[in-house]
């Protein structure tokens, strides 16, 4: 089920926004024209992602704890430490809306 995340226009390029969506953290990112949602929780300490850097061009945010990397579409950590990959979630945009499914059944990684 698609849940309200946040509005597109509060998205900076190239940059992520922490929001809670059905008490999941997530981290979303606008890249030019597209949109991404992921687990904003680093799976190897436990940090905030949305805190760490966009890869714009690799399409990979960074834990700003210990450099681990995520990759955008599927969750899986493109740099160690991390080994285990973090939920990557399907987005829709709807009248300026950023909708997230969060469904467990849905989730993508």
């Amino acid at each position: 089920m698609l849940t309200f995340a946040c509005k597109l226009e509060e998205l900076a390029e190239g940059r992520s926004k922490r929001v809670d969506v059905q008490g999941n953290k997530v981290a979303v990112v606008k890249i030019g024209d597209d949109i991404y949602a992921i687990g904003d929780t680093c799976s190897h300490q436990n940090y905030s992602l949305s805190e760490g850097m966009v890869l714009t061009d690799d399409l990979e945010i960074e834990c700003p704890k210990h450099g681990s990397t995520f990759d955008l579409l599927s969750g899986q950590p493109r740099s160690l430490p991390a080994t285990k990959a973090v939920p990557v979630y399907e987005v829709s945009i709807e009248n300026g809306n950023v909708m997230v499914d969060i469904d467990v059944d849905n989730i993508v990684s």
